[in-house]
């Protein structure tokens, strides 16, 4: 199977840099498999998990949002954070959640409850691929 490099760069560092035959993002119009000689395009991204196959393992990143630009023999996912799952701290992440929901049970106007609703969806990711991974 044809392989590909996918880099994944945030704010502070390189996350991920190796050969792939896929990787599976959230984009913001859905979920988009991208192979090698895939056609070049740009796309934002929700906050999820990535999916990345290669040979035949599978490995699972936390991402919250970012752009994803797909290149003839390359991928380059620029994330606001991205987080292996063994780096995921998952008591850190069970408390962010907790957090979230309690600002969204309460008063709030509305820029506060989109902050807290994009906390919740990113510490619920977190939880999600520390589970997986």
């Amino acid at each position: 199977m044809s392989t590909f490099t996918l880099e994944i760069v945030t704010p502070e560092r390189k996350v991920y840099a190796e050969d792939v035959n896929m990787v599976i993002v959230k984009g913001t119009e859905g979920e988009l498999g991208i192979l090698a000689n895939h056609v070049p395009m740009v796309t934002p991204l929700r906050i999820s998990s990535i999916t990345i196959k290669k040979d035949r393992t599978e490995e699972i990143i936390a991402v919250s949002g970012g752009f994803v630009e797909v290149r003839k023999d390359k991928v380059v996912i620029l994330a606001e954070s991205a987080e292996l799952p063994h780096a995921i701290d998952e008591a850190r992440a069970q408390a962010a959640k907790k957090r979230a929901e309690q600002r969204l049970g309460g008063k709030a106007d509305e820029y506060d409850f989109r902050r807290a609703e994009l906390a919740l969806q990113r510490a619920m990711n977190r939880l999600a691929v520390k589970q997986r991974g």
